[in-house]
């Protein structure tokens, strides 16, 4: 398993429950939480003009992160995310 690092932006803080069970439904565990927030935004996303930064990291198979990537991608309430390889 490695080791990732996800950063997110959400609007609702109830989206936070879907996002950690979606990551231990693919066999992950998730290693820590980072609030960063509530911050405007530098341009409106999705006529968004602020929103929740969260860091968390977490680990899980790099074949299932694929996978991690799809499902994030339809989830309409989050605004935007990144995913890094952590060493």
């Amino acid at each position: 398993m490695a080791v990732y690092e996800l950063t997110f932006l959400l609007n609702e803080e109830a989206e936070l429950k879907s996002i950690e069970e979606l990551i231990q439904s693919l066999s992950g565990k998730i290693i820590n939480k980072e609030k960063w927030g509530k911050k405007t935004l530098s341009y409106p996303i999705k006529k968004t003009n602020s929103a929740v930064f969260y860091i968390w990291k977490f680990e899980i198979n790099p074949e299932k992160l694929t996978e991690l990537k799809r499902k994030l991608n339809f989830n309409e309430k989050l605004l935007r995310y990144l995913i890094l390889k952590l060493d």
